[in-house]
């Protein structure tokens, strides 16, 4: 989809979202949905094929979000899916997050960690990003398995990686 279409898509969720005051859990909300979609080639075939009908795709996301997610994000998701958009709906909510972050005068620090991270290291962590680019940061967790150890932040076009594997690289190469 055109990145003119992805933005309209984007500025009308947030809209959506902030009219009814639930932005920044929607927001959260979505980009969570959106990592949960990338990693799971079943659920992102299930709701991006031509050949299930739209209600039947709508009827996995209510599903799936059921008591997890605010009625808002799940008809915002299930209006992207019904829509035919399956396929660009991280793109979307991407933009979306990111958008939200600027109405706020923050830039999105997305975070990939193995283990999910308490409310304390979140907070410590969106301290020393800030601290290390000069910028308030919108702190975007996703537990992902695959970091050993240790965590890779991306703020804008800046990564910081600390995990293990890089370290363990790092000392491989110098040996």
């Amino acid at each position: 989809m055109s990145d003119a279409r992805i933005e309209g898509y984007a500025r009308a969720l947030f809209e959506i979202a902030r009219a009814e005051g639930t932005l920044d859990e929607v927001e959260d909300e979505l980009f969570r949905f959106a990592r949960s979609f990338e990693s799971s080639d079943a659920l992102r075939n299930a709701l991006t094929d031509e050949m299930v009908p739209a209600d039947r795709r709508q009827g996995i996301v209510e599903s799936l979000l059921g008591d997890r997610a605010t009625a808002t994000t799940m008809q915002l998701v299930s209006m992207v899916i019904g829509s035919g958009r399956g396929r660009d709906l991280p793109e979307i909510i991407d933009s979306l997050v990111a958008r939200a972050s600027r109405s706020k005068d923050l830039e999105v620090a997305e975070v990939r960690s193995a283990v999910a991270l308490t409310d304390d290291q979140q907070t410590r962590l969106a301290a020393a990003l800030a601290n290390a680019t000069g910028q308030q940061v919108n702190l975007k967790v996703v537990v992902d398995p695959s970091v050993i150890g240790g965590i890779v932040a991306t703020v804008g076009d800046t990564v910081i990686d600390g995990t293990v594997r890089t370290r363990l690289d790092q000392l491989k190469s110098r040996l």
